[in-house]
Order: C-alpha cells, then sequence, then structure tokens
C-alpha cells in the first residue's frame, strides 16, 4: 500500500491518486543514532506527506525493513534513503 513503512506500518490513510498520476511525498526523516558498542541510543523516526496528505506521523521505525525476517537495528554509519517500486515503471525527481 503507498505510504506503508514496509512490514511496520500502514498508512493512516490512501492519499494515492491513480496510476500514471505523478504521487507527490514528503519526507522528514530523523536517523537512528548509535553509541558506544554500537548501541541503538535513538531509533529513526519518518514523518510522510502523500499527496498533501500526512500518511506517517512521527513513526518510530523497528529497525530496518528486510524482506524476510522481523526488522532490526544495526550500528551503521551514514546510508541512503530507498524507495521501492515493485517492479513497476516509476521515476522521481526533485530528490
Amino acid at each position: 500500500m503507498v505510504g506503508s513503512i514496509y512490514k511496520q506500518s500502514l498508512p493512516s490513510v490512501n492519499a494515492y491518486t491513480k496510476n500514471g498520476e505523478w504521487q507527490v511525498y514528503d519526507i522528514y526523516w530523523k536517523a537512528p543514532k548509535f553509541g558506544v558498542g554500537e548501541q541503538l541510543e535513538s531509533p529513526a523516526m519518518a514523518t510522510v506527506v502523500l499527496n498533501g496528505i500526512v500518511v506517517q506521523n512521527n513513526y518510530i521505525l523497528k529497525g530496518n525493513t528486510p524482506f524476510i525476517r522481523l526488522p532490526e537495528y544495526k550500528a551503521h554509519g551514514r546510508l541512503p534513503l530507498m524507495l521501492q517500486d515493485h517492479g513497476t515503471g516509476i521515476s522521481f525527481r526533485n530528490i
């Protein structure tokens, strides 16, 4: 479902318009912080606005978003934000 955080949180509403139309995302992201011994000090948090409608509001992530297993945190440095496309035709601009 558009606006989900994979395996963690469904969007609060369906703000998707229709196939073939531009979808506009605003993603406000707070990265996780790790401390001594690679211990999690603060989890990642995301607010997602889809087509002008808040679909995730300060959601605290449970870790990564793996395909097979449950989410978990592993200490890391700066990483890219990845958007999932499920193999359909997709284009991004203004990222």
